[in-house]
């Protein structure tokens, strides 16, 4: 029987990298880290955690960015946190458009049930964090412990934890494990 293993899920636009006003980057040269990304990444790595992106990217299906422009950004930010010793097992994006009605979609599960399903992932000891309430939502749904990453939106929704930054929850993981 195959070792269940834990992840670590992170949305990407607002938890990894800034928003350009209030829509995502559409190519690499928007690409922007927050401080302490890379570290907070290295050091889920370095626990044995498997480091995900889970993210929604609709601007492909509404034609603001192509598969190309989604692919660069996610190479570039592969590159930049692993300059610092970390690295993702895999990056998902939801390309559809909102509203599609697609499976993978965040609030939707889809993406942390297919990765978790493909990785052999304990989802039970396992945390989404993310800066909207779809993250929260996904994560629940999944059956993962939640971390708020404190934005400027509004939420409804209550995650397990709150944190201010990646940083901040990556040591809060750390504590918890």
């Amino acid at each position: 029987m195959t070792q269940r293993k834990r992840a670590v899920f992170l949305d990407r636009d607002g938890v990894l990298n800034q928003s350009i006003g209030s829509r995502p980057p559409n190519n690499e040269e928007e690409l922007t880290l927050y401080p302490g990304v890379p570290k907070a990444v290295a050091m889920l790595n370095d626990a044995g955690f498997l480091v995900f992106v889970v993210t929604n990217q609709g601007g492909v299906g509404l034609g603001y960015m192509t598969p190309q422009d989604l692919e660069g950004i996610h190479q570039k930010l592969a590159e930049e946190v692993g300059k610092h010793g970390g690295s993702f097992t895999e990056i998902m994006a939801c390309t559809h458009r909102p509203r599609a009605g697609c499976s993978c979609r965040k609030p939707k599960p889809g993406m942390l049930l297919t990765l978790a399903e493909k990785h052999h992932i304990d989802l039970e000891n396992s945390f989404m964090v993310g800066d909207r309430d779809m993250d929260i939502e996904a994560g629940r749904a999944a059956g993962t412990t939640t971390i708020w990453i404190e934005s400027d939106k509004k939420t409804e929704q209550v995650a397990d934890y709150t944190c201010p930054n990646l940083l901040a929850a990556s040591e809060l993981i750390l504590s918890l494990t």
